[in-house]
């Protein structure tokens, strides 16, 4: 398998997935936020509304004031003064929830809007209206696209979707609305089922907010001391394969930012059976990044030894079933 590239779409008599959307259908959705923290703040948001076919039937976008300093500028091109005459989350709740009540939630690295909607959502006394989200980056990889990486770009490339202003929140999610519905569509006709998760706030989740949430920590590179681990007590059966569970005893790896604290990843792949690698080579089974075609260290490493690649949306939905070992 090659760690960033996807085949023809699946052919399995898997029924469609046509009722799998509420009443309402989609919601594709984009946030522009200060950085990637639990700490960070939302400070724009695009929500396009489709049917159940895909099809857009409205759209909505709206500045949210974080009420601190903005992040990476040169990123989102928003700034304090741009941000300073915005309305604040609060303000803008009741909308953002009638935008999403009763639609899955679809975006791009679903995981990651998902859980700074439900923070800003829970800062505001509230809970996000949300029970089911699509990760495309996810439906991308069971569609096997032939995509180079897992960029919105890439998927956008693939069906001949113009993006006008990258790390715009709406026209991020007017780029994935165009890209969803054939994805949508081929998904139907390959009998492949949308990889539906369920939304679960962060609040119930026990996440509590950072002592320091006035801080920006958008680089993701805070300092965690390594956490002492028993050893794994399952010999390394080799690498994931795609399409196969994970098996107790894989060497997982992990790089780049999350949307889940990374020591929480980290107790849940060892709760499973998994071994936690802090380094990649030709022995690791996977390697777990949101972003692959990153140059970090580990992902250049897994692309020169061939190492699986995955997002986190997709780790998470395989810890859900590990296989035991076959020594067990």
């Amino acid at each position: 398998m090659q760690p960033e590239t996807y085949g023809a779409p699946r052919t399995a008599p898997v029924p469609a997935q046509r009722s799998a959307a509420p009443a309402e259908g989609f919601a594709v959705v984009d946030v522009e936020t200060t950085g990637l923290g639990r700490s960070d703040r939302v400070i724009s948001a695009g929500v396009y509304q489709l049917d159940h076919d895909g099809e857009v039937t409205d759209h909505w976008y709206t500045l949210v004031n974080p009420e601190r300093d903005p992040g990476p500028v040169w990123i989102h091109g928003l700034t304090a003064e741009l941000l300073s005459g915005a309305p604040t989350f609060p303000e803008i709740a009741d909308e953002f929830a009638a935008r999403l009540e009763n639609r899955v939630l679809v975006a791009h690295n679903a995981l990651f809007d998902w859980n700074m909607i439900s923070r800003e959502f829970s800062r505001a006394g509230r809970r996000a209206p949300v029970e089911q989200r699509v990760c495309t980056m996810v439906l991308s990889r069971d569609l096997r696209l032939p995509l180079p990486n897992g960029k919105l770009a890439s998927l956008a490339a693939h069906f001949g979707v113009q993006q006008r202003h990258a790390h715009n929140a709406l026209d991020d999610a007017r780029v994935l609305a165009e890209a969803f519905r054939p994805s949508l569509q081929l998904a139907r006709l390959a009998g492949v089922p949308l990889p539906l998760q369920t939304c679960v706030a962060v609040t119930d989740l026990g996440e509590e907010e950072p002592a320091t949430p006035g801080r920006s920590n958008w680089t993701g590179s805070q300092y965690r001391q390594a956490k002492k681990r028993p050893p794994c007590p399952y010999p390394n059966p080799g690498r994931w394969e795609d399409g196969k569970p994970l098996v107790q005893g894989m060497r997982v790896a992990f790089t780049g930012d999350t949307a889940t604290d990374r020591e929480v990843l980290e107790d849940r792949a060892v709760e499973a059976g998994l071994h936690i690698a802090t380094s990649v080579s030709r022995l690791t089974s996977l390697l777990v990044t949101n972003e692959p075609a990153s140059w970090s260290g580990k992902a250049r490493k897994a692309r020169d030894v061939g190492t699986p690649v995955v997002t986190e949306d997709a780790f998470l939905q395989l810890l859900r079933e590990v296989a035991p070992h076959p020594g067990a």
